[in-house]
């Protein structure tokens, strides 16, 4: 099939309980921001967990934060940033029908996505090797009598604990993420895509661009709490 539909192709491409194709593209979208504000409930709960136990125990916040490696962090939200870039232009050349334009373009969203979660696995390992993550080998020394820091051990392992839980859950997130762009490359291969249909693109486009959204808040409230 041709990378570029005429007008009679559109027909293929809507399903049979609509009535034509923009009603079909304006039900994708509700349907995928309803599931998005779902997403904003679930990781909501687990933010005001976090702000909670932030104001009780603050310093032990920032001792736990002063562990995370600023520079991988960093890195990260750079990449992450990167590959909003070059999902959007996927989604620019899907609307054009640009089958190798768009092919281009997935193929570095994904680099970029797995370059992430390969670079949050060099983090963990790091918090593994310093006995930083919860559980019975969870260790990290008390501050000495005096000094300017007071904090629990046992309080900084509930940071350790959002940590994981909230990086991880969003690590998770961008695994589904590579996997429904591999699944868009192969849909675009075979030519499934046009400037009259490219809805899976678009809506592909807008759960990547809210998983991107929810590192931006991770990022300060996780790596940055007190950065010396």
């Amino acid at each position: 099939m041709p990378a570029s539909h005429t007008a009679e192709h559109a027909s293929h491409d809507l399903r049979h309980h609509f009535a034509d194709m923009e009603q079909q593209k304006e039900t994708a979208t509700l349907g995928m921001w309803l599931f998005l504000v779902t997403e904003v409930m679930f990781f909501g709960g687990m933010f005001c967990a976090y702000l909670l136990y932030r104001l009780d125990y603050y310093t032990a916040w920032v001792a736990g934060s002063e562990r995370m490696n600023i520079y991988l962090g960093t890195t990260n939200t750079a990449v992450l940033i990167c590959s909003s870039l070059t999902m959007v232009l996927a989604v620019h050349f899907a609307k054009l029908g640009n089958r190798k334009a768009t092919a281009i373009f997935l193929i570095l969203t994904i680099v970029l996505g797995l370059g992430f979660l390969g670079i949050k696995a060099v983090e963990y390992h790091e918090h593994w090797v310093n006995h930083e993550v919860p559980g019975p080998n969870f260790h990290f020394e008390a501050p000495k009598p005096g000094a300017s820091l007071q904090y629990s051990p046992k309080n900084v392992e509930i940071f350790f604990s959002l940590y994981f839980a909230m990086t991880g859950l969003h690590a998770i997130h961008m695994i589904i993420g590579v996997g429904l762009l591999t699944w868009l490359l192969v849909r675009n291969a075979r030519g499934d895509f046009s400037p009259y249909y490219n809805s899976p693109v678009e809506m592909t486009g807008l759960y990547w661009h809210f998983v991107d959204v929810v590192w931006i808040y991770l990022f300060p409230l996780l790596y940055l709490i007190r950065h010396k």
